[in-house]
């Protein structure tokens, strides 16, 4: 009975051990970006699009377990591994393209940051991303790794609460809530909102920061035995990352039917959202909703200024590293990028929009990059991916890209008219 218990208190101390790297990932898919959906999605069409975050999150754990499964095995994340195993040309085009997709990610996330900031002290938006850069960079380059993990799995704990809070002051429908997370339907008018949501789950900085991070452990050098170890664990802390991110997600998507879908009153902004939950629920929710998105955004924040420093250091074979002049210039280039460029859009809502516009035209390249890469024994030797592991990640892929080219399409032809 001890030995069992002591086998038990084993593998879950392990468990919890290599949990971390996911939940840097999952900051990508709660961004601000994620929030202007989803609470949209619940403000006009209620509980009824909750289907699209299960969806959504499931395609995501195919895509960032391959990612993983890359860094586990090889000890190189995607970047060095195009660098290494590709025509240069060819390498520089895909890292160039997915470094650009970066700083569009990064205009998003310290935009969510800055509108989060105005919301609290009024500050200007321009200002508000001023001293979000100036913590980020701070924080990214000041901090290790481990220090860093500690400091997201902070954000996304607060994150989840600040949901938890929320909830409680409203009257959930929880059978139609339950409903509508296993039941795909699109109502009249609602597929741009479907695919703005699930266009934004999977980012192409995300493959590139989950291979990054993983990679950082350098497992493949410590055996057969250890890289077969790891590899079941990783599963294991992406499922539950993830998961997290889901229930997040649709607690977004929960809280505006509630409230603002139940009051019949339109969403068109962040700012808008939180002025309305003030007469609704009171000050202390509104107040919460925007530290909630002050989090998520500086959180977010970290994590593109992170893929930024890996995919420029990865030009050079080289692993992400802060101490480093190529991951500096990195981290540095990509953040400073996406603060000027909003400081040159006029409406914060169209930033997020143009971001969202640039990860759409990026994200088929890292799909593909990340699938050929997983799949050639010549990179993975006897750990590259079985048939039916292609066939679901190209399912996925397909899905993902068809999602995105809507999204682009429909965003370029709504501006066109």
């Amino acid at each position: 009975m001890f030995r069992l218990k002591d086998h038990v208190r084993a593998v879950a101390s392990d468990i919890f051990r290599y949990i971390g790297p996911g939940l840097l990932v999952t900051v990508g898919f709660i961004d601000p970006g994620n929030w202007a959906a989803n609470v949209a999605a619940g403000a006009e069409y209620g509980y009824t699009l909750l289907w699209m975050v299960s969806l959504g999150t499931l395609m995501l754990i195919f895509l960032q377990h391959n990612a993983a499964h890359l860094g586990i095995v090889t000890g190189y994340c995607i970047s060095e591994a195009a660098t290494l195993y590709l025509p240069r040309p060819v390498a520089m085009l895909l890292l160039g393209s997915a470094w650009l997709a970066a700083v569009a990610t990064s205009l998003a996330e310290l935009l969510g940051s800055a509108i989060a900031l105005q919301m609290l002290t009024g500050l200007p938006i321009g200002l508000g991303a001023a001293l979000s850069l100036i913590l980020v960079v701070w924080l990214l380059l000041s901090k290790s790794y481990n220090r860093l993990e500690r400091i997201i799995i902070g954000f996304v704990s607060l994150i989840g609460i600040s949901f938890i809070f929320e909830l409680f002051l409203v009257d959930v429908g929880w059978r139609q809530t339950f409903i509508g997370w296993v039941t795909p339907a699109i109502p009249p008018g609602a597929l741009p909102i479907v695919m703005g949501v699930l266009g934004a789950v999977v980012m192409p900085h995300n493959l590139f920061l989950h291979s990054e991070i993983i990679q950082s452990r350098q497992w493949n050098l410590q055996g057969d035995t250890v890289v077969q170890n790891r590899l079941k664990y990783e599963m294991f802390d992406t499922l539950f990352s993830m998961v997290v991110g889901w229930a997040i997600n649709s607690a977004m998507i929960i809280m505006a039917a509630a409230t603002f879908f139940q009051y019949r009153l339109p969403v068109s902004d962040l700012a808008q959202a939180e002025q309305m939950l003030r007469p609704l629920l009171g000050n202390a929710a509104s107040v919460i909703f925007a530290l909630a998105l002050l989090m998520a955004g500086v959180a977010s924040s970290i994590t593109a200024g992170m893929s930024g420093g890996s995919i420029i250091a990865g030009f050079y074979g080289e692993p992400y590293n802060s101490k480093d002049p190529h991951t500096r210039r990195g981290i540095g280039a990509t953040l400073a990028a996406g603060a000027i460029l909003i400081w040159t859009v006029g409406d914060p809502f169209k930033g997020l929009i143009y971001s969202q516009i640039c990860l759409s035209i990026q994200l088929p390249w890292t799909i593909f990059l990340l699938i050929y890469l997983t799949s050639s024994k010549k990179v993975m030797g006897k750990y590259a991916n079985q048939p039916l592991t292609k066939v679901m990640l190209a399912t996925t892929a397909v899905v993902v890209v068809t999602l995105n080219l809507m999204l682009l399409f429909d965003f370029v032809g709504g501006y066109v008219k």
